[in-house]
């Protein structure tokens, strides 16, 4: 009997969403189930009702046989399903063994047979980390390891963990896949979410992928090929964009990026030529946005070299922008526009970050942009919170789209928005790099970068591992490569 059965789960949200379209889902009693799908697909609204986050709209939960309803976190805890997230909610100035006591209430301070059971885990793991020691004063991978400690100390039957190794190293990952096995041969279960195809194929006894809202693949993975796994997570979010290759004949050099290095990024080298696209792939955690504000000096530790037209672009994010360089970043709602300023506004922000031009000036480019880009709105004074996810993605570019702009970076320009506004930016993509502009994209959506790119970055841990002609390449191919795939490519990729 399965420990944990899913059978039409379903979640629509109040603005009419739907994230879950009926998923099926069967977990064994001790195994490890892996849980995949690309950026969207919905796997994190299912780990949520799972944790009794949210409600799901409609389906059934069927937990150790008997149909259940969670009315809130507490409930699945109490039933035995820990979830640890990717980022651990963890408390920085309590030590690693409050930490890992918190929920349990009362005098958890002083519960010396809580605090017994915490110390007989970890001196049976090992020590991973000292209990008394503050969170504040711990790695990442450390803090991972307290809440798969927490978990094993509240006897959870189903331990949920949602992209553990995404953000650490590889000695600490092996530090996780160990626990996983040990989790395993103990009898407990694990329902382990990846985007690493490679981590599924070694720690993993079954596999679901989805897609879209809904369960496309479900198997054994001794049955399966990685390119089984990555044939079922690609999509075909941009079906209307026409794939078309042009002459390759760009102009020179316009960035050129020497050894630069920051806390996530590996010493990196990389030019972009004018009305060149190069599109960077690599999966949650391998460096991809860490590159963009490295180079457009948002990250303050970055160091090395970053030149536009062969002048130094100084390491500020104000005058690097005064030189020339645009980023449109992956959270538009918090670092791409004022959410307070008109549309005229925030479009004027791309000028000198300040809000000093003539008004009347200011209005005529802003309608301007909205003609040009299509921007579905009233008029220059609406709000940016008033537009739709595509159309408030179409002003944070707009607002780069000055004289100055000699260098535009996008990172993760399609996300959350619909088919037809995500056509219409790919598209504008390509006409300003038909026009001369150069332009480095980030995207999770691969077959997008093959679509519109003239070359493409994979990354993985912080290091560009290999080019990829996008003209000689599958998205399967490019899925693999960036999942950490083992697999022979046979075109279309160097080293």
């Amino acid at each position: 009997m399965p420990i944990l059965e899913l059978q039409g789960l379903t979640k629509i949200f109040p603005n009419g969403t739907v994230a879950l379209k009926g998923v099926d889902l069967s977990v064994e009693p001790g195994t490890v189930h892996g849980l995949l799908g690309a950026n969207g697909a919905g796997k994190s609204t299912l780990i949520k009702i799972l944790a009794g986050a949210l409600e799901p709209s409609d389906g059934r939960i069927e937990w150790l046989g008997e149909a259940r309803s969670w009315n809130g976190p507490a409930a699945p805890r109490a039933a035995g399903i820990a979830t640890i997230y990717q980022h651990v909610p963890l408390v920085p100035t309590l030590s690693a063994m409050e930490n890992i006591l918190l929920d349990r209430g009362g005098m958890w301070r002083a519960d010396a047979a809580a605090r017994a059971k915490v110390r007989a885990v970890l001196a049976d793991m090992g020590e991973p980390f000292p209990a008394d020691t503050l969170v504040q004063d711990l790695p990442i991978g450390k803090r991972q390891m307290i809440a798969i400690v927490a978990a094993i100390a509240a006897d959870a039957q189903l331990i949920i963990m949602d992209e553990p190794t995404a953000s650490l190293a590889g000695y600490e990952r092996d530090n996780v896949y160990a626990t996983i096995r040990r989790l395993k041969a103990e009898g407990r279960t694990v329902l382990f979410i990846s985007h690493f195809i490679d981590e599924i194929m070694a720690l993993t006894d079954a596999v679901t992928v989805l897609r879209d809202g809904r369960a496309v693949l479900d198997a054994r993975t001794a049955d399966l090929k990685e390119t089984d796994i990555a044939d079922a997570i690609a999509g075909r979010s941009v079906a209307a964009l026409r794939r078309d290759r042009r002459d390759r004949n760009f102009g020179d050099t316009v960035l050129d990026v020497r050894g630069l290095t920051a806390p996530a990024l590996a010493p990196t080298d990389l030019t972009v030529r004018a009305g060149e696209i190069v599109g960077i792939a690599g999966l949650l955690g391998s460096g991809r946005s860490e590159l963009l504000h490295a180079i457009f000096g948002s990250d303050r530790q970055a160091r090395g070299a970053v030149l536009l037209d062969g002048q130094s672009v100084p390491r500020r994010t104000d005058e690097a922008v005064m030189a020339g360089l645009a980023l449109v970043p992956e959270d538009r709602a918090k670092q791409g526009y004022v959410p307070l300023l008109s549309l005229a506004d925030n479009i004027a922000l791309g000028d000198d970050l300040s809000l000093m031009q003539a008004p009347g000036r200011e209005r005529a480019e802003a309608t301007a942009a909205i003609e040009r880009l299509s921007i579905k709105v009233r008029d220059a004074d609406a709000l940016p919170t008033e537009l739709s996810g595509g159309n408030a993605q179409k002003v944070v570019i707009a607002k780069w789209l000055k004289g100055r702009t000699r260098m535009l970076m996008l990172d993760e320009p399609t996300a959350g928005i619909d088919i037809g506004a995500r056509t219409d930016i790919l598209r504008l993509v390509r006409t300003l790099a038909d026009e001369g502009l150069p332009v480095l994209l980030v995207s999770s959506e691969f077959e997008e970068l093959i679509a519109i790119c003239d070359r493409i970055l994979v990354m993985r841990d912080g290091c560009v591992v290999s080019e990829v002609d996008p003209a000689t390449i599958s998205e399967t191919d490019l899925i693999l490569a960036a999942g950490g795939s083992r697999v022979e490519f046979s075109e279309g990729m160097t080293a």
